[in-house]
């Protein structure tokens, strides 16, 4: 059996919005979250991103996906790495661009939409919309109160059917 990651993630859900806002204005932006392709994926600057989504891109057992706003797909706000477990989805990896993080962020909701969008899959595949991750122990009251996830044990959390509709319907009115 495959080890998953035992980094856990420290994502920050700032707000649970209907798409994306943007931050200063409250303006709303509608999404699009689509497979990010390897050429992309090349043009990220490593400098903007946290993580190294080229290894997450190159290894075959999971997907990459990107969330852009509508009116300008270029600009990618946030990517998350996903892998499908058979019976649920497990995220690796999730983050926003850099520009969406910090006080001085430009939009709200990334991680949320981010997050809504991988127990969207998972309601697709028939998985009920179960979503499996593991966050960093500071952070698990966090994921509790804004995603209504379930500690499981030591790292790991679960989105159950319940909240993942909920999240689901708040970014996904079709």
């Amino acid at each position: 059996m495959k080890k998953l990651s035992k980094i856990g993630l420290d994502f920050i859900i700032d707000k649970i919005t209907n798409s994306i806002e943007n931050a200063s204005t409250g303006e709303v932006f509608d999404t699009s979250v689509i497979p990010l392709t390897a050429k992309e994926c090349n043009q990220l600057k490593k400098s903007s991103w946290q993580f190294n989504w080229s290894k997450e891109i190159n290894d075959k057992s999971k997907s990459v996906y990107k969330l852009t706003t509508a009116n300008n797909p270029t600009i990618i706000q946030g990517l998350i790495s996903l892998e499908d477990m058979n019976d649920h989805m497990f995220m690796h990896l999730i983050e926003s661009a850099k520009f969406n993080k910090g006080k001085d962020k430009i939009y709200l909701g990334v991680p949320g939409n981010l997050v809504a969008f991988a127990c969207k899959v998972s309601m697709e595949k028939g998985y009920e919309g179960y979503l499996a991750f593991d966050a960093k122990t500071e952070l698990i009251k966090h994921y509790q109160n804004s995603l209504n996830a379930t500690h499981f044990r030591g790292l790991r959390m679960f989105i159950q059917p319940t909240a993942a509709i909920k999240l689901i319907s708040q970014y996904f009115k079709s």
